[in-house]
């Protein structure tokens, strides 16, 4: 399957957390920022990245659990990209989506916060 294909599956089989976070970021409404979905760097995909602010965004579910060292290992090849990597949990996504939209533009706003 090519990256296309592959990313177009990924955005029509959204989690629940990815959609409410997408309904929060789409259209540069988190701040006039402009975020992408499911975009291919390197040799993954990653949720959710704002160039602008070299931010990536990754909604973290139960199929994260016990994969902490490849998330590591992950981060740091994005990282070496110039990303700075965002992580969290579906459940805060959906709880908490608020706190959720500070945290990101605490980060791609610091002299606002």
């Amino acid at each position: 399957m090519d990256a296309t294909a592959n990313a177009r599956r990924l955005r029509q089989n959204q989690t629940l957390a990815e959609k409410a976070f997408w309904t929060l970021v789409r259209n540069r409404r988190l701040g006039g920022f402009k975020f992408l979905r499911q975009v291919s760097i390197d040799r993954y995909f990653v949720d959710f990245v704002c160039e602008a602010g070299k931010l990536i965004v990754e909604l973290d579910g139960a199929a994260h659990e016990e994969r902490e060292d490849y998330d590591a290992r992950r981060t740091q090849v994005l990282e070496l990209f110039g990303y700075m990597v965002l992580r969290f949990p579906n459940e805060r996504v959906l709880a908490d989506p608020g706190g959720v939209a500070d945290d990101i533009l605490a980060v791609l706003r610091p002299e606002r916060v």
